[in-house]
């Protein structure tokens, strides 16, 4: 597995990475975001959308789980805080989606379980002050 890890002092830079992330996303990607509450998940998924080219307001779906945007390929972006269990998932059929033709950016994805696909990109957030972030981002092997 190949991992990169960066050290961003500020919102702004972090922003700039994520976006600069969805700007290479393919159709069928999946993109898990972990970490603690507060370190910058829904930033980066704001950021990230926004280089897709989604220009609608992202908002992080914690009520609703999912929220779909239209795009080339489209979003779906999940929120997972809510789930207690993995096997809360099983009447959601979320995996359709994680291994559709979209891309899929899942906030508190650590809440899946093993259900996500072996191609996952997994994204670890940790909270360093309220300036900074360090993001360790693991590839899986091809």
């Amino acid at each position: 597995m190949k991992s990169e890890e960066y050290t961003f002092s500020s919102p702004e830079a972090t922003g700039q990475f994520a976006c600069n992330l969805g700007k290479h996303a393919a159709a069928g990607s999946c993109y898990a975001l972990i970490g603690d509450l507060g370190c910058g998940k829904t930033l980066f998924s704001k950021s990230f959308a926004r280089g897709m080219g989604i220009n609608e307001e992202i908002t992080s779906p914690t009520f609703t789980l999912l929220e779909e945007y239209e795009g080339t390929p489209p979003l779906y972006h999940f929120d997972l805080y809510r789930i207690a269990d993995p096997d809360e998932l099983d009447m959601l059929f979320f995996e359709e989606y994680w291994e559709g033709d979209g891309v899929s950016l899942i906030e508190w994805a650590d809440r899946a379980g093993s259900r996500l696909p072996d191609s996952t990109v997994r994204i670890y957030f940790e909270y360093i002050d309220p300036e900074t972030r360090k993001v360790r981002i693991e590839y899986p092997d091809d």
